[in-house]
Parts: structure tokens; C-alpha cells; sequence
């Protein structure tokens, strides 16, 4: 085979996606997968926990924020961590905490062992959220960059159509429990576990930057594994001059895109995460069994995925900015509507999954932002403090949304009255999300993501 001396990250900018790039997409699809399921399993487990450790709706909402604490956590310390000792290693070691965490929350025997093995938990789901969305990047050539993450983004909702499903058959009246849908969590994680290991090399962006020992077999390894010619030597910058650090996603020219990329992930979490956690609580507590509510999770997650599969396909040919601002208003349209529902099944699914599909549509349309905002060296450092401090939008939804129903029904409102008027507060969070990204100062082109601020204007 002819060695070219050609940059190989130009190569797979360039180039058609190979086969086994495809695969290796497909492979961040299921890694969202993983975490959707790991993360709804405690929602559709909610009423059982709340029986069997005898809390009320406030208190569940504190044992549902659990988790995504660790993933807050999770996101900022080792998103650092992948820029800095590769994606491979780390996509690995996330999906093994993410094992043992599940295992463990199906044997707890208190409610306060529950909470620290969630946060245990989230500490390798928040690691897998924001080195997973550099992987998609960097594997995926500059034409099809945004539809692969906004695929790699509708494999979160598919875990939760998993989760729905087997919901539906575990918390059927005279099943078995709770604690079999995090032991159900275990075993999907751990199968994931020898498939990464065989299929995902690691990331050519990564190893020509930080030029670790043997770089060059390594990189031609890796190109010839997915698809690609080796090289002859790489045409790139020294390791030295690559130095990441935190605080390089605060320099001049990234702060402001970093601070309103993270006001517009936070606010848009308190919508989706509302929508996620509280979906079968309120369902069950309208008088509509667990298995129903279970499956009323699985129509929001349907929706989910419909919603990012049609971003995707959109962002190829309306500006990425403005499409995903249009979303997120009519995410607030979808679910303040989904809370002026009637307690019927059937309206319930469709508003649900009416509010799923703008709700993640939007969440696709911040991640794939965040692929362009940061440029390579601070990828995962800048997705990860994105995901990690906006992810103190999902620890407050549950908690926040159980405190206002609480707050609603002690005050003698009816049910139907404080769901809607829940859902109108923690609806207008998306409306703020798309305020932040009018004032963000981005401008699409058809260049790399890799290209240090290409896509940034400067702020006069």
C-alpha cells in the first residue's frame, strides 16, 4: 500500500465516510443509548421507590436529581481527563463505573445508598456524554459532521424507548420490581464494554495532537482500521504546543460562546428533564397505572427520536443557529401544552411524544453547536463543562418541578391545575435557551469543526 504524506485528519474531513466509520457512529448511538437507559431507569422506577422507601414527591424529586449531580461532576472533571489521556481510554473505563453503578442500586437497601450509587453512577455517564460527542466529531468527514451528531444525539431517547418497553413488562401488577430495570441497565452496559474494546480505535484528531509515543503507528493503525491509507508522517504540531487546560475554553476568543452555550444547555435541561423524569410520576398519579406511565415514557422517547433524526436532516440545509432556536420556542409551545393535558392515555402518549420530539431536537441542536464552537484541543474539556455545569439544569428540574406540584396541591389546587401551570414554568426554560443563542457569536461555515474558531465571529 502507498504511504501518502498527507495530514489524516484532512483525510477524513475530506473523504467519504468508510464503512467502518459508519459503524463507529453507530457505536455512539448505542453509547447515548446506554445513558438513556441508565438515566430513565430510575423514572420509570419512580412510584416503586417512592412505595417502597415511603417518600413523597419532593423527595423523590431530590433521589431523581441524584445521578445527574455525578453527571454534572462526571462531565466537567473527566471531560479534561479525555482531552488529555485520549477517548478510548475513557469512553472504556465510563462504561465500567456505569456497570458496576447499575448493579449496584438493584441491591441498596436504604435510600441513602440509592442516592450515592446514582451519583456514582452519573459520575460515568456524565465522562461518557462528553467524550462521546468529541468521538462522533472527529470520526465523522465535514459534510455529514452535523447529521452524525444529531444521530449519535436520537440514541438518547432510543435508550428510553428500551427502558419504556421493558418498563412495561417489569412493572406490570404481579412482575418483578424496581431493582430489575437496573439490573437490566447492568447488562446493556457491560455488553458494550468488549464491543468498544474491539471496534473504536482511538481518535486520529486526538493522537495527532497530543503525538504520544509511537503516534505515527498509532495513527496509521487506526486510519487502516477505519477504512483509510496510512500516512507517511504526521503534518502536524507538536505535542507541545497543544497543551490543553480548562481555562483555554475561557480565553478571549471562546469565553463568550462558552458561557451562552452553557446558559442555553442549562435552561433546556430543566425543560427536557422535566419532561423525562416527572412524564411517568404524573401519569401514575392521574390514576393511570405504572405499566401505562411506562409506555407513556416510551411515546415521549419515540417522539425524541423522530425530533433529532428530522434536526439532522434539516441542519444540512437551514442555518444551524436559527433552526435550533425555532426548535427550542416550540419546545416551550410543545410542553406547556403536553400540561393541559386530560388524564387519558391516549392524549397523554401523543402530547408526550409531541413534547419529546421538539424537546430533543433541540437538545441535538445545542450539541451540535458545541461540535463547532470548541475546536479540537479543548473538544471534550469545553463539551464537558457545557454538559457539566448546564446539567445543574436537570438536577434542578425534578426537584424543582416535585417541589412546585407539592407546593400546588398543599395549597388546595386541584391536580389538573398544578400540572399546567408546572408545565408553563418549567416550559418557558426553553424560551430562555433560545435568548442565549440569539447572542451567540456564531456563523456557519463549511469548514472543519477541528479549525480553531472558523465558525466564531469576533464581538466587537
Amino acid at each position: 500500500m502507498t504511504q501518502l504524506a498527507v495530514d489524516p485528519r484532512t483525510r477524513i474531513d475530506e473523504s467519504p465516510m468508510t464503512w467502518m466509520q459508519v459503524v463507529i457512529v453507530t457505536i455512539t448511538v448505542l453509547f447515548s443509548a446506554v445513558d438513556g437507559f441508565d438515566v430513565l431507569a430510575i423514572s420509570v422506577s419512580g412510584s416503586g421507590i417512592m412505595a417502597e422507601f415511603g417518600l413523597v414527591r419532593s423527595g423523590l424529586g431530590a433521589v431523581l436529581s441524584m445521578e445527574l449531580l455525578g453527571m454534572a461532576l462526571g462531565s466537567i472533571v473527566l471531560g479534561g481527563v479525555a482531552d488529555k489521556i485520549g477517548r478510548r481510554k475513557m469512553v472504556l473505563g465510563c462504561l465500567a463505573v456505569m456497570t458496576s453503578g447499575m448493579w449496584l442500586v438493584a441491591h441498596v437497601e436504604s435510600i441513602e445508598m440509592l442516592c450515592a450509587w446514582r451519583v456514582y453512577t452519573g459520575l460515568g455517564i456524565g465522562g461518557l456524554l462528553s467524550t462521546t460527542n468529541a468521538v462522533v466529531a472527529e470520526f465523522s468527514n465535514k459534510k455529514q459532521r452535523g447529521l452524525c451528531i444529531s444521530l449519535m444525539v436520537i440514541g438518547y431517547p432510543l435508550g428510553g424507548i428500551i427502558c419504556g418497553l421493558i418498563g412495561s413488562v417489569v412493572l406490570e401488577p404481579g412482575a418483578v420490581n424496581w431493582r430489575d430495570m437496573f439490573l437490566a441497565g447492568a447488562v446493556i452496559s457491560v455488553v458494550m464494554i468488549p464491543f468498544s474494546a474491539l471496534l473504536l480505535p482511538e481518535s486520529v484528531e486526538w493522537l495527532c495532537r497530543v503525538q504520544p509515543q509511537q503516534a505515527l503507528a498509532r495513527v496509521n493503525q487506526a486510519l487502516i482500521k477505519i477504512g483509510h491509507a496510512p500516512v507517511q508522517a504526521l503534518a502536524c504540531k507538536p505535542a507541545a504546543e497543544h497543551k490543553t487546560s480548562i481555562l483555554d475554553i475561557f480565553s478571549r476568543k471562546l469565553l463568550v460562546a462558552t458561557l451562552l452555550m452553557t446558559l442555553a444547555y442549562l435552561f433546556q435541561m430543566i425543560t427536557f428533564y422535566y419532561v423525562l423524569k416527572w412524564t411517568p410520576t404524573i401519569v401514575v398519579q392521574m390514576g393511570i397505572g405504572a405499566a401505562s406511565a411506562a409506555g407513556v415514557l416510551f411515546w415521549v422517547n419515540v417522539g425524541g427520536v423522530l425530533g433529532g433524526l428530522l434536526f439532522g436532516l434539516l441542519s444540512q440545509k437551514i442555518g444551524l443557529k436559527p433552526l435550533t432556536m425555532a426548535i427550542l420556542v416550540l419546545t416551550s409551545g410543545a410542553v406547556t401544552l403536553f400540561g393541559r393535558a386530560e388524564p387519558q392515555l391516549a392524549q397523554l402518549s401523543i402530547l408526550a411524544a409531541l413534547a419529546g420530539f421538539f424537546a430533543n431536537a433541540g437538545v441535538s441542536g445545542i450539541y451540535t453547536l458545541v461540535a463547532y464552537v470548541f475546536p479540537t484541543h479543548v473538544r471534550a474539556t469545553g463539551t464537558g463543562f457545557v454538559i457539566g455545569v448546564g446539567r445543574a439544569g436537570a438536577i434542578i428540574a425534578p426537584w424543582l418541578a416535585g417541589i412546585l406540584m407539592q407546593q400546588g396541591l398543599d395549597d388546595g389546587s386541584g391536580l389538573t391545575e398544578v400540572l399546567s401551570y408546572v408545565a408553563l414554568l418549567m416550559g418557558l426554560c426553553s424560551l430562555l435557551a433560545a435568548a442565549a443563542l440569539l447572542f451567540l457569536p456564531y456563523h456557519q461555515r463549511a469548514d472543519s469543526a477541528r479549525q480553531s474558531q472558523a465558525e466564531l465571529v469576533e464581538t466587537v
